[in-house]
């Protein structure tokens, strides 16, 4: 009798073994997704607020086991902050070895157009772990700004279009740091002769092809509204650019810019105001800010879109060409509206 409880109990000590180790070995995520990830904010890498993320999500099947197992494993210890990618059937041998390396999962930050610094904080404080406010904080700050040559109003002019890599809970110099490296592999010295060549420094370059990016999409011409812009430049002519009202009223849905918006006051009003902005109004492309770099002579002082609405302009060398020009597109633009109008009346009149 001794024998069979002996051997009873060894059977299910073998069992209860292993089971335990199907728990740890086996897949153990409770998700159908891919992969979720697990963040662990700075100030906060302690298994006991780790351990409540997993008991109270449905990251994996058995939160209880993973404790058992991040004690005898010292997972506390060694654990850091930052972004975790739990891929579905993962174990939880694999999940707290993952945390017990700190092998965080990289985010990348696509920038394409951004058009103010509330647009970078708000896109920041969205993909990391830094909250918006800090960034505005940071892009207002002479000190923060200095060691990269630039102040509060042109920063943004540091800020290229690219794919940008970091940890989750990287620190604002660093982000800082690595967009200030990118800047410095565009700004080759041939770039920064071709800017010089035009009486431009880099910044400026940069703010000019703000206002180019947001004048057309069409790259076959902005080369061309760039010289348009030079000359007037030259000339100590205001550059009267409608992107520049549209920044400065901070209302980029508007498609028609009337005179009553020209006298806002503010130092991006290119029609107050002399000369180029205080600093770019978007991120332009690298496209579009060669198609400056290169821009070519003309003696073009005006444009105006051209009247089929196809995104392309015509340009005028005087300013009474330009008048004929300008009236064509404003009455195919009143036509459109009337149009758009009677449409309109249509659907809401009772049939």
């Amino acid at each position: 009798m001794f024998r069979k409880l002996v051997i009873s109990v060894l059977i299910i000590v073998v069992l209860a073994g292993t089971y335990a180790g199907w728990q740890f070995f086996t897949a153990n995520t409770a998700f159908p997704e891919k992969s979720k990830y697990l963040y662990i904010r700075t100030g906060h890498a302690t298994w006991p607020e780790v351990s409540k993320s997993f008991h109270d999500s449905n990251l994996v099947k058995n939160p209880t086991a993973l404790d058992l197992l991040a004690t005898r494993w010292d997972v506390s210890e060694k654990l850091k902050a930052g972004r975790y990618e739990l891929k579905q059937g993962m174990s939880l041998m694999d999940i707290a070895r993952l945390l017990r390396n700190g092998t965080q999962a990289p985010v990348k930050l696509i920038i394409t157009k951004l058009r103010t610094k509330e647009n970078l904080a708000g896109f920041l404080g969205r993909k990391m772990e830094i909250d918006s406010a800090d960034v505005i904080n940071y892009l207002s700050n002479a000190d923060s700004l200095q060691p990269f040559g630039f102040d509060s109003n042109t920063v943004m002019a540091m800020i290229y279009p690219n794919t940008y890599t970091y940890f989750w809970n990287a620190s604002l110099n660093t982000i800082f740091d690595k967009f200030y490296t990118e800047y410095k592999k565009v700004w080759t010295e041939e770039r920064r002769q071709q800017a010089r060549n035009l009486g431009l420094t880099p910044a400026m370059a940069y703010t000019l092809a703000s206002i180019v990016e947001e004048e057309t999409t069409a790259l076959d011409e902005k080369d061309t509204i760039a010289s348009v812009y030079l000359n007037r430049f030259r000339k100590g002519m205001k550059l009267q650019a409608d992107p520049t009202i549209k920044f400065a009223m901070r209302d980029f849905t508007l498609k028609r810019i009337y005179l009553k918006y020209l006298t806002v006051e503010s130092p991006y009003n290119t029609y107050m105001n002399a000369g180029l902005p205080p600093g770019p109004i978007c991120t332009p492309s690298l496209q579009t800010l060669d198609a400056v770099l290169q821009s070519p002579q003309t003696n073009y002082l005006y444009f105006v879109a051209k009247s089929d609405f196809s995104g392309h302009h015509v340009f005028s060398e005087t300013y009474e060409q330009h008048l004929v020009k300008a009236k064509e597109f404003q009455k195919a633009q009143d036509i459109e509206q009337q149009k758009r109008a009677a449409a309109q009346d249509d659907i809401e009149t009772p049939k």
